[in-house]
């Protein structure tokens, strides 16, 4: 991970990891949004369904292979993730966009 990556994407990415949720939502913005596999999840409470949906479905690590600034509000995370779900080895981009310190919107994409 780049030195330069904004606080609130390197908590979430360790939130992430340690399958803290309750740390993970509060990097978000009361309204913030993911995107993931088509589906959008709006707000903190449903953003904790969705990474419980992935913890009890999959086992899997990730690591940050790459990350930059796209502008002052969005920065750009590749990530590599092994587990067992179909294919076993996925490359993603997660796309965060800022507001205020928090995340307003993550993408994630193959």
């Amino acid at each position: 991970m780049s030195d330069t990556a904004p606080p609130v994407v390197t908590r979430y990415l360790a939130a992430a990891d340690a399958g803290d949720l309750p740390s993970l939502a509060d990097c978000f913005a009361p309204d913030g949004t993911v995107l993931d596999e088509g589906r959008t999840y709006r707000g903190r409470g449903e953003i904790i369904g969705w990474r419980e949906a992935l913890a009890g479905t999959w086992t899997y690590t990730s690591s940050v292979t790459a990350s930059e600034p796209v502008s002052a509000q969005v920065y750009r995370v590749n990530v590599r993730v092994e587990g067992n779900f179909p294919g076993g080895v996925a490359e993603l981009t997660y796309r965060f966009t800022l507001r205020e310190g928090l995340i307003e919107d993550l993408s994630i994409v193959e």
